[in-house]
């Protein structure tokens, strides 16, 4: 398994395009919108915090982890099977999960390099404070982005093809973006959207990893969505995923 992921590994660095975006992209945004002054007063409608201490941060970390999760991830897998890959390791005693595992392993590390840059240089360069329940903060992320893995490998078990894969996540990954906050903070949409936000996958998965951020215990709504998430993303990529 570690030979297979090392493998991977190499072959993922060659086209290093998609995991640059995902760590550059939201690090550039956190870093540079960081620098808007009326990011750094303090909104009374975030709880007395600056839009900077945790909404921007959480979000750029959604961001990076939906990138590889919507976008990379299926679009590699489903390449895999449009090319045969798939087809010719199942007769080979290396059994294609072994692959599918490995993909997953790369773009989670890619994922978590993200979001340790983006906490690392937000707090130095911006005076963002780092989360203040750290355990559960750690907890909250690994489900979320679990969960949106889930997602992803349900893209790949339905694109038709391997160009329609990341075309697919991205239209589920942008109006999921907005209702979770990513361009208005969740405190100031309707509450229908709120509501709304609350019972898709990726709002819970925002909102909960802010709470955290702060100090404050998770929803148990959103905690409970992530969970179910997970459990019906995976179980169907698990019946529908075609190796060929």
């Amino acid at each position: 398994m570690n030979k297979m992921i090392l493998v991977e590994t190499k072959l993922f660095l060659r086209e290093p395009g998609g995991p640059i975006f995902a760590i550059l992209l939201p690090l550039g945004l956190l870093l540079g919108l960081g620098m808007i002054p009326s990011f750094q007063e303090v909104s009374p409608e975030l709880g007395g915090q600056r839009v900077i201490d945790n909404q921007l941060p959480a979000m750029m970390m959604i961001l990076a982890v939906v990138t590889m999760a919507l976008s990379v991830l299926p679009a590699a897998l489903a390449a895999y099977r449009e090319t045969g890959v798939l087809r010719r390791m199942s007769t080979t005693p290396v059994s294609p999960f072994r692959l599918l595992v490995a993909q997953l392993v790369i773009n989670l590390g890619v994922a978590v390099i993200a979001t340790v840059l983006l906490i690392g240089l937000g707090h130095l360069l911006h005076d963002i404070p780092l989360p203040k329940s750290p355990l559960a903060f750690a907890g909250v992320f690994l489900l979320g982005t679990a969960s949106m893995f889930g997602l992803g490998l349900l893209i790949t078990a339905l694109a038709p093809t391997a160009k329609s894969a990341p075309g697919i996540g991205s239209v589920l990954m942008f109006p999921l973006l907005f209702i979770s906050g990513m361009w208005i903070p969740r405190e100031l949409m309707a509450d229908v959207l709120r509501r709304i936000g609350d019972f898709l996958p990726m709002a819970p998965f925002a909102q909960a990893v802010r709470d955290t951020w702060a100090g404050n215990p998770p929803q148990l709504l959103h905690l409970v969505v992530m969970a179910a998430t997970l459990a019906v993303t995976g179980t169907l990529a698990a019946k529908l995923f075609r190796w060929q």
